[in-house]
């Protein structure tokens, strides 16, 4: 049977959104089921009312024990609270809310009761803390939003003061609470109805739009994108990024067309993923293919409709690039010309900042940094490793494989602590008005001048005990010396640029890498992998990473 992948979802493929919104207030989770237990990821909470993961019980319990948290963190400012198009994530927000005012914790809401992209939360913390200066209360923030998980998902993220994803410290202590509050029966959670949230003193509003989308300039060249004439397409995707496309273009009097306004917590419009499930992706050309085709076929016309095309996906955290001469950039090729550009371009940065990439990102970034004469910084996956460089200006870049990234303004002072997808997706604008080139043309230029690498990420089954025997390698454990005919030169289970644990492992040749971590919501490990030595050496590359990982698992 032919995939249905890249093809529109048919009724079949959509969720019952009455019996989401039924299961969340109605299903109490059994915690016997560490699937039915709070557990924070890299982008929080996340899991789904029909299976008894995101219900009304965890949302009470997580949000009394973030309100403990601040407490015992001397946290007293106000705390910004967002929300995406999810269909859990409105019910949840109102769930936080009961019990945040219920603790007198002043929080601050969207004023157009309208939808927070998880870029204009991180602006919003840390512009306030910034005006409120050293020694005065500090705010913080909580969004609720699974990223660009499909229909019947929920995701329940905490930010700290620094603006960023919270720290496993912060995420395991809230974590533990919440499971503890839950066994408890919810005794010690406070909650007041939702009408008196509302309406109580501690309770406002806050324009996350205008203060996001007045401030880009500091941020971005807009008078270059509005000179050059640049035509944009901008797809939200159903995302919280709707009403944000429409106000930037109109308020910096850009050449930009919203593609698709429409916002359906059902997502019916969307093109399956490469699964044949719905996931708001914008870096997957299944999920991606109506806004790709669009692009094609006004090429092909000769119309050329958009100069560039970018997709965003729930919560605006992710970029998708699509040009005009090469269809949908490979995150990694477009952050590799995205470093470039900026920090060639940026001279109000701090001469000496360092280029943040993720261990799983590709190592034409590396090659890329050489050749700028910058110092190459390689953490773990996870954004909230970025947060001291952005914050300081040491860091002024930070990306991940997954398309996701942000970076400083133009002044070198931070933008965001959050990936930051509407950014990532102005900055190709950008680049084409400065450049005069897109930016798939500017990594053809990269890969003659640094050569072209060849990457993919495979899934291997492992059992629970082979992925937490992975999750603990030391390098000693490797015996091997060579990986698909190249010497072995790094065999790494902690981030070069931090020491941090990596949670598997890494292995480097001259010319190609391979990383294996275990998958924390399936029985299996991933592995990527990366050569410069073509397909053919890829696939040698894969097949000799899980053997050797297998050999050393199991």
């Amino acid at each position: 049977m032919a995939s249905r992948a890249g093809t529109v979802a048919l009724p079949q493929d959509l969720v019952d959104i009455t019996a989401l919104l039924d299961a969340y207030y109605d299903v109490t989770p059994d915690l016997s089921d560490p699937a039915q237990r709070v557990a924070f990821g890299t982008s929080g909470h996340r899991g789904s009312s029909l299976k008894a993961s995101f219900n009304e019980g965890h949302i009470l319990a997580i949000t009394q024990a973030i309100v403990e948290y601040r407490a015992g963190q001397g946290i007293t400012g106000p705390l910004f609270l967002a929300k995406d198009t999810h269909g859990l994530s409105e019910p949840a927000q109102n769930s936080a809310l009961e019990v945040l005012a219920a603790n007198g914790v002043n929080v601050l809401i969207d004023a157009r009761h309208g939808y927070t992209p998880t870029p204009a939360l991180s602006h919003a913390i840390l512009k306030y803390n910034n005006e409120a200066g050293p020694g005065q209360p500090q705010a913080d923030g909580i969004v609720v939003t699974p990223s660009h998980n499909p229909p019947a998902d929920g995701g329940f993220k905490y930010n700290p003061p620094h603006g960023g994803p919270a720290d496993t410290d912060a995420t395991g202590w809230i974590a533990n609470r919440a499971n503890e509050l839950l066994e408890n029966g919810l005794r010690g959670v406070k909650r007041i109805p939702l009408n008196d949230a509302l309406k109580a003193d501690g309770t406002g509003k806050f324009d996350f739009l205008s203060s996001y989308v007045d401030d880009l300039p500091s941020v971005l060249d807009l008078d270059a994108i509005r000179t050059a004439g640049v035509r944009i397409g901008a797809d939200p995707m159903g995302g919280a990024s709707v009403d944000y496309w429409g106000e930037i273009g109109e308020r910096h009097q850009l050449d930009l067309t919203v593609v698709n306004p429409t916002v359906d917590p059902q997502w019916a419009f969307m093109t399956l993923d490469w699964d044949e499930k719905i996931r708001m992706d914008c870096s997957s050309p299944s999920a991606m293919a109506s806004l790709i085709k669009r692009m094609s076929d006004s090429a092909s016309a000769g119309t050329g409709a958009f100069d560039v095309a970018t997709g965003n996906d729930a919560d605006a955290d992710r970029h998708g690039i699509v040009t005009p001469d090469g269809g949908l950039m490979n995150p990694n090729h477009y952050l590799a010309v995205a470093i470039d550009y900026l920090y060639r371009n940026r001279t109000g940065w701090n001469p000496k900042s360092v280029v943040g990439k993720t261990l799983v990102s590709s190592s034409i970034i590396d090659r890329v940094a050489a050749g700028l004469g910058r110092k190459l910084v390689e953490v773990p996956v996870g954004f909230k490793w970025f947060v001291p460089g952005l914050l300081s200006g040491e860091g002024a870049f930070g990306g991940e494989e997954s398309a996701g990234a942000s970076f400083n303004k133009r002044d070198g002072s931070v933008w965001t602590t959050d990936k930051d997808g509407i950014l990532l997706a102005l900055l190709a604008s950008e680049i084409t008005a400065v450049t005069g080139k897109s930016p798939s043309q500017l990594y053809k230029g990269l890969t003659d001048q640094f050569g072209a690498p060849v990457y993919a990420r495979i899934d291997a089954a492992a059992t629970r005990e082979q992925k937490a025997a992975l999750g603990k390698l030391s390098s000693s454990d490797v015996k091997a010396t060579t990986l698909a005919g190249e010497e072995i030169t790094a065999k790494l289970t902690e981030a070069p640029g931090n020491g941090a644990s990596i949670g598997g492992l890494k292995v480097v040749t001259e010319n190609a890498w391979f990383a294996a971590r275990p998958s924390g919501t399936e029985d299996v490990y991933k592995i990527y992998a990366e050569s410069f030595k073509g397909a053919d050496h890829l696939k040698q590359v894969q097949e000799e990473a899980k053997a050797l990982v297998d050999g050393v698992i199991s």
